[in-house]
């Protein structure tokens, strides 16, 4: 099995996509239906959120049952192997596509940057 992600690399500092139900059923090699089955939704009762449970693969939080079913790389990792008890978990790093956000905050980490360089040569004679 090989996940996008390494749960030795997931560290809390870093932003990593989540997996849809197609990335989970390419992972898992499982059919879409069984993995929507795995999950930890009631979809007959239109519950949001349920508490965790260790024996589904429970999804990140959600606004609205409209919204996608989406999982952290880890929770599919865990269940993989706690639950579907898969011994080899091969996970693979990769990071998220670079989109419009994350550039413009590049290049506002970068403007802040070269300012505080500036100052602390200002202040440094």
């Amino acid at each position: 099995m090989s996940l996008p992600f390494s749960s030795s690399d997931l560290k809390s500092d870093r932003v990593y996509e989540l997996m849809d139900v197609e990335s989970i059923q390419k992972a898992l090699g499982r059919s879409r239906a069984s993995v929507y089955r795995y999950a930890n939704t009631d979809p007959d009762q239109g519950l949001l959120n349920l508490p965790y449970d260790p024996q589904k693969l429970n999804p990140e939080l959600r606004n609205s049952d409209r919204d996608p079913l989406l999982f952290h790389p880890t929770e599919v990792s865990r269940f993989a192997r706690d639950v579907l008890k898969m011994k080899q978990v091969t996970i693979q790093v990769q990071e998220p596509a670079q989109n419009e956000t994350n550039r413009l905050l590049q290049e506002i980490l970068q403007e802040l940057r070269s300012l505080n360089q500036a100052i602390g040569t200002l202040r440094d004679p």
